[in-house]
């Protein structure tokens, strides 16, 4: 395992053993853990990830810290847009939808304004950073 995903797995058992909270780095953030199928291997693959809401949506945003590429997680979610979501002790399925002009901008500018690191990492890339909605399926 790398480094990135040793420290994943840390968070996502502390996350679990915890009912949703977490210490270190992400103390106090809106914090969840998303569950995506492989866009090329089909296995499940579950990443903790910031978040802000509108309305009954979850808005999750595919910065990875200002890299020039994007996660894997937001690959696999163009590629299968269903998704497991755990907010606090809650588990369910969503649908994922990548959301355009506008909008896009209201949102990224919401959880910027809420994370200001958010504009760093805009500011840190050439590529358009990609915000998705998560909404719950019934």
């Amino acid at each position: 395992m790398t480094a990135p995903n040793d420290f994943n797995r840390q968070i996502i058992e502390e996350f679990r053993a915890n009912g949703g909270e977490t210490f270190g780095p992400f103390k106090g953030r809106n914090l969840l853990l998303l569950t995506t199928t492989g866009a090329k291997s089909g296995e499940s693959r579950t990443t903790p990830l910031v978040y802000s809401r509108d309305g009954n949506r979850v808005i999750i945003i595919a910065s990875l810290g200002g890299a020039p590429k994007h996660p894997s997680w937001y690959l696999n979610l163009v590629a299968h847009p269903d998704v497991t979501v755990e907010l606090g002790t809650e588990k369910f399925k969503a649908r994922a939808s990548v959301v355009e002009g506008a909008e896009r901008d209201r949102l990224y500018a919401q959880q910027a304004a809420e994370m200001p690191a958010f504009n760093d990492y805009q500011q840190k890339t050439k590529r358009r950073i990609p915000v998705v909605a998560l909404q719950r399926l019934p």
